[in-house]
C-alpha cells in the first residue's frame, strides 16, 4: 500500500515555516490530526479535523479506520525523535508512512546555547518518571530534557539539589522558534522562576556542589547506594557477576531472588533499553527494590512479588538470568535454564555448601564455568590493621547452546 499517512513536523512559525512537500501534504489531506495547539497553526480549509483523544490508545483505531485516504498528522519538530512518529511506526508499516521533519527542539536549543549536539545527552520526561534522569547526572555533563509540563523545570531543579548538584545551571527555553520564545537562566539551588508554557525544554550543565558520591553507569556501585537489610550482592562480587551476565542494549534479565534489586538495577543502568524482572518473595525487600529503582534512575524495573519457580510461568523470554536467592528451592535452576533463550546467559551465586553442590552438579550436566570469589577488606585490628575476609562466593556462568537443525536438545 502506498503511503497514506503523512506525519509533518511543524514549528511555532506554523504553515509558512514548512517546506514545499510538507506544506502540500497538509493542504491536500482530507483529515488533519494533531494536538489542539498544532491544529490552530494551520488555517481551516473545511477538512476533517481531529484532536488527539484522551486516553491516547484510541488514536490507533481512529487512524487505521481511515487507512487508504490521505491523513496528515501534525507534530512538534522531528516526529521520529521522542515524537508521535516513533509511536505510530510501531503500529503502521514504514511503507505506509511519509515523514517530513522540522528542526527538533533539541536542535533549536543547542543552536541557542552554542552546544555541539553530539556532546549532549538528549532526554525526555514527557509521560515518563523524572527519576529516569539519575543515570545521566554526572559532573560536567550537559543534558537537554523535553519537559512534561510547566512544572517540570522545578521538579528537575529539586532532583538536582537532592543529588548534590544544586550548583547546576538550568536554562529553560519556551516556545522555541516562535514569536513568544522566552529564555530563563538560574541555578538549580536558586530556582524559583515560574514557567508559563507546557511546551519547554530544559538545558542542564551539571555541576556538583562539593565531593558527591559517584554513581557510575558501570557495574559495582557502592553498597551504601542501596537501601537493604543485608541481603545484597556486595560491590566487588556484583561487579564480577554483571561482567559474566554481560548486559547488551534491549536485553531482558530475570533477577531471581532479587533481594534489594542491586543486580537488576545495575543491569538496567548499563543501557537505557535494558529491562529487568525482579522476582522476590519477601514483601519488605520488594519495598527496598522499589525505593532503589527510583533512587538509582531505573523506575521502569518491574517488581514481581512471589516465589520462584511458580512465578516464572508466562514471563517474557529472558536473555539472561541471575539466581541470587532461592537456588536450593526445587526446580528453580531447571526452570530458569528452560526459559532462557538459546545463546542466553545464566549466572548463579552460592555461599552455602548445599547451594554450591547444586551448581557443581549443574555444571556437570550442562557445562559452564565455576569461579570461587574471595574478597578481603582492610580493617582495624587493635592498634593495627588487618584483613577481614568475607564469606567466599561460588559463581556459575553458563551459556545456553544454540541448536542447529537435527541436533538433540540438551538437558
Amino acid at each position: 500500500m502506498p503511503a497514506w499517512l503523512t506525519i509533518v513536523g511543524i514549528g511555532e512559525d506554523g504553515l509558512p515555516g514548512l517546506g514545499k512537500k510538507a506544506r502540500a501534504a497538509v493542504l491536500q489531506a482530507r483529515t488533519l490530526v494533531g494536538g489542539k495547539r498544532h491544529l490552530a497553526l494551520v488555517p481551516d480549509r473545511g477538512e476533517e479535523r481531529i484532536a488527539w483523544p484522551t486516553p491516547f490508545d484510541g488514536a490507533y483505531d481512529m487512524l487505521l479506520a481511515r487507512r487508504g485516504t490521505p491523513v496528515c498528522v501534525l507534530a512538534s519538530g522531528d516526529p521520529m525523535w521522542f515524537g508521535i512518529g516513533a509511536t505510530l511506526s510501531r503500529k503502521i508499516a514504514a511503507e505506509e508512512i511519509a515523514v517530513y521533519p522540522a528542526p527538533s527542539s533539541f536542535a533549536l536549543a543547542a543552536a541557542r546555547l552554542g552546544w555541539p549536539l553530539q556532546d549532549v545527552a538528549t532526554l525526555t520526561v514527557h509521560g515518563r518518571p523524572i527519576e529516569a534522569l539519575h543515570p545521566h547526572i554526572h559532573p560536567s555533563a550537559r543534558l537537554l530534557i523535553l519537559s512534561d509540563s510547566c512544572r517540570t523545570p522545578g521538579e528537575v531543579a529539586r532532583l538536582l539539589r537532592e543529588r548534590g548538584f544544586g550548583d547546576s545551571r538550568l536554562t529553560v527555553l519556551e516556545h522555541l522558534g516562535g514569536p513568544k520564545e522566552r529564555r530563563v537562566d538560574q541555578t538549580a539551588r536558586d530556582w524559583k522562576e515560574a514557567v508559563g508554557a507546557d511546551l519547554n525544554i530544559i538545558a542542564v550543565e551539571c555541576r556538583a556542589d562539593a565531593e558527591v558520591s559517584r554513581l557510575s553507569t558501570l557495574a559495582g556501585l557502592p553498597d551504601t547506594a542501596y537501601v537493604h537489610d543485608g541481603q545484597i550482592t556486595k560491590r566487588d562480587i556484583r561487579a564480577t557477576t554483571l561482567a559474566h551476565l554481560a548486559p547488551s542494549p534491549g536485553e531482558l534479565l530475570w533477577d531471581v531472588g532479587a533481594g534489594c534489586g542491586s543486580i537488576g538495577i545495575e543491569w538496567m543502568r548499563a543501557h537505557p533499553t535494558c529491562r529487568t524482572f525482579a522476582i522476590e518473595a519477601d514483601a519488605a525487600r520488594c519495598e527496598f527494590i522499589d525505593q532503589n529503582r527510583c533512587r538509582l534512575g531505573v523506575p521502569d524495573l518491574r517488581i514481581l512479588h512471589g516465589r520462584a519457580p511458580e512465578l516464572l510461568s508466562g514471563l517474557a523470554t529472558p536473555d539472561a538470568v541471575f539466581i541470587g536467592g532461592g537456588l536450593s528451592e526445587p526446580h528453580v535452576i531447571e526452570r530458569c535454564w528452560e526459559a532462557l533463550r538459546p545463546g542466553g546467559r545464566l549466572v548463579a551465586n552460592a555461599v552455602t555448601l548445599q547451594s554450591e553442590a547444586i551448581l557443581t552438579e549443574w555444571r556437570q550436566r550442562t557445562g559452564g564455568e565455576l569461579t570461587r570469589l574471595s574478597v578481603a577488606h582492610a580493617g582495624a585490628l587493635g592498634r593495627f590493621d588487618g584483613w577481614r575476609t568475607a564469606m567466599p562466593v561460588t559463581l556459575l556462568s553458563a551459556t545456553k547452546p544454540v541448536l542447529r537443525a537435527g541436533e538433540p536438545r540438551p538437558i
